[in-house]
């Protein structure tokens, strides 16, 4: 009885892990300028530089910066390495990390260092520079088919994506961004060319709902179509409600640049 629980157990341990693609072996950085971004880069399964293939860039919350290249991939493994999906969604994938003293939003901290402003033309950050500026490079490989460029990225990560697409509005096919914000204004160069799905949890008292649902509505009076889901009862990490939802990824997939 006990070797077979033995064995039983070690099969279930072996199944387990096959359901996760091994963590990213390379540690990159992007450098520009005297000023360095640290990445890690997610190729598709029999990777062929002679195919084309979608590039997505995935920007990380406040907590994942840092200088180890390893905590901008605490949750992408619910996700980007999951078997399953990496299997049916082959992308090159790009998870750059933000030092500790920067960040991916330019936003302005108010006095209670919740409620959060975001000026129309204020530049963006060094981190988020460098990430525009890797994202030119990256494009310009010539298996990255620059018609299927996706972005997706939470709470802080959002915000930067915002941004992102106010100064690349014709880069990505389509985008998700997660308990995020920005300015209302941003919009008007994106909001009819690239799908965005936009997600909050309702009850979220780090980065208030109001934010997300601001953009929504900038969005749809620019013309544009956005998805919303806002999550009743749910705190800020609405990412894993994002996450478990077998239509993140096809969703966000499903679009092509014309």
């Amino acid at each position: 009885m006990i070797i077979r629980l033995f064995i039983l157990s070690t099969i279930i341990l072996i199944v387990f892990s096959c359901q996760k693609v091994e963590i990213l072996p390379n540690f990159e950085s992007f450098n520009s300028n005297d000023q360095s971004l640290n990445y890690r880069i997610l190729y598709p399964k029999n990777f062929n530089k002679t195919k084309l293939y979608p590039l997505t860039l995935f920007l990380h919350g406040i907590g994942e910066r840092g200088d180890d290249n390893e905590l901008q991939l605490k949750y992408v493994d619910k996700v980007f390495l999951n078997q399953n999906n990496y299997d049916n969604y082959q992308s090159v994938v790009i998870f750059p990390q933000a030092p500790l003293d920067d960040n991916w939003s330019s936003r302005l901290l108010t006095n209670n260092e919740i409620r959060q402003v975001f000026a129309e033309n204020q530049k963006p950050t060094k981190s988020l520079q460098l990430v525009i500026k890797l994202m030119d490079s990256l494009i310009k490989e010539d298996f990255i088919d620059n018609k299927r460029v996706y972005l997706s990225g939470l709470s802080n990560g959002a915000m930067g994506s915002f941004e992102l697409l106010k100064n690349r509005p014709n880069m990505f096919a389509s985008a998700v961004l997660i308990c995020g914000g920005g300015n209302p204004r941003w919009v008007k160069d994106f909001a009819k060319t690239t799908p965005v799905w936009v997600a909050h949890g309702s009850d979220d008292d780090v980065v208030f709902p109001e934010l997300s649902i601001n953009m929504v509505k900038a969005i749809i009076e620019q013309g544009g179509s956005p998805k919303f889901t806002l999550y009743e009862n749910v705190n800020h990490e609405s990412w894993f409600n994002v996450f478990n939802d077998p239509n993140y990824l096809k969703w966000m997939f499903s679009f092509t640049k014309n």
